[in-house]
């Protein structure tokens, strides 16, 4: 894990960027989930300086750009996705450093983010992918980016609760989003050859109990190769760390932890000699592809290391659905609040 974390530390720029590796591209929720990782190795001032960064280049609206090189903008793109991972990041600081100057900081870039993920919120529950050009929200929803900000829509709600400031909106639209994963399949595009479809509703809380083992099950043979991890694509021979780390952490989330522990296990063909990891192996090739080693492959084996483990402040977060308040109720009682943690004013 030390390792891990330091081969991702290393690929940060001096102003607190964390691209996919040093001179490549950087998009906003592979930044946040590399972040994340940091902090619970404990690298916080990294963590602080890759939230900070993001937090100084989001537009007007609430959004960013799909792609950065260099710090300049190469893909303008606004993607709700995007807008909405800071309030998972943060949260999980939060849990990690308890660091309330930190979340005052950043409440209303955050605040910002989420707005605009509601403003995209189109009938039926789902959200849609990308803002046009004119500024509207396109009909097309994609399941996984959905379920991610099922995700974080309720960090969001759990920060408002620490700031004081309740956002009835996001948890409108968090329970109508939730719905729509669970009971509306037809409003997302049909991407299911690919394994996020699969579990990302079961990763980010949305699909719970015996409806989460289910799912994981139902598709397992379509995915998952034995020694090997997960395939991104179920017609492909090619197999990912990152997905796999990420059913790992579903799987937890189900209370698989076991069958978690073997996926983790799995990928580890992919570590290289410094901790970093490398993308994907074409099996049938013995081929690693591409020839990176991305900053969150490193992450969300760190991120699943840390949530199979249970030891670090923020385990539970993609662990335990029920840790974060629950969508649609009223956050008048901090109650749920880990150990009592009290209010944030910003």
């Amino acid at each position: 894990m030390r390792a891990t974390v330091a081969a991702i530390a290393a690929e940060q720029d001096a102003d607190g960027s964390l691209p996919w590796f040093r001179g490549g591209q950087l998009d906003p929720w592979d930044s946040v989930e590399a972040a994340m990782a940091l902090d619970v190795g404990g690298a916080h001032d990294r963590a602080r300086a890759a939230y900070r960064w993001l937090a100084a280049r989001q537009r007007l609206d609430g959004s960013w750009a799909s792609e950065y090189r260099a710090g300049a903008e190469t893909a303008p793109a606004a993607e709700s996705n995007h807008a909405g991972y800071l309030a998972v990041g943060l949260w999980h600081s939060w849990l990690c450093t308890a660091d309330e100057a930190l979340v005052s900081e950043l409440w209303t870039v955050v605040r910002r983010g989420l707005d605009l993920v509601t403003r995209m919120q189109l009938p039926g529950g789902a959200v849609a992918w990308a803002l046009r050009p004119d500024g509207t929200p396109d009909d097309t929803a994609l399941l996984t980016g959905n379920a991610s900000l099922f995700q974080a829509l309720r960090c969001g709600v759990a920060l408002a609760g620490l700031t004081g400031e309740p956002q009835p909106d996001w948890e409108l639209a968090v329970t109508d989003l939730g719905a729509a994963l669970r009971e509306r399949s037809d409003a997302f595009a049909d991407r299911s050859r690919y394994s996020m479809d699969w579990y990302y509703p079961v990763l980010a809380g949305a699909v719970t109990g015996g409806a989460a083992r289910d799912r994981l099950a139902g598709d397992w043979a379509r995915f998952v190769v034995p020694g090997l991890g997960v395939r991104c694509v179920a017609d492909q021979p090619w197999v990912t760390g990152a997905e796999t780390c990420e059913l790992a952490l579903a799987l937890a989330a189900a209370g698989q932890t076991d069958a978690g522990l073997e996926q983790l296990a799995a990928m580890q063909h992919l570590r290289h000699d410094d901790g970093s990891y490398w993308t994907g192996f074409v099996y049938p090739d013995d081929a690693r592809w591409p020839v990176e080693r991305t900053t969150w492959t490193a992450a969300a084996v760190v991120l699943a290391a840390d949530a199979l483990a249970g030891t670090g402040p923020a385990s539970g977060l993609f662990t335990d659905p029920s840790a974060l308040p629950a969508a649609g109720t009223s956050q008048e009682s901090a109650g749920w609040l880990p150990g009592g943690a009290g209010t944030v004013t910003p």
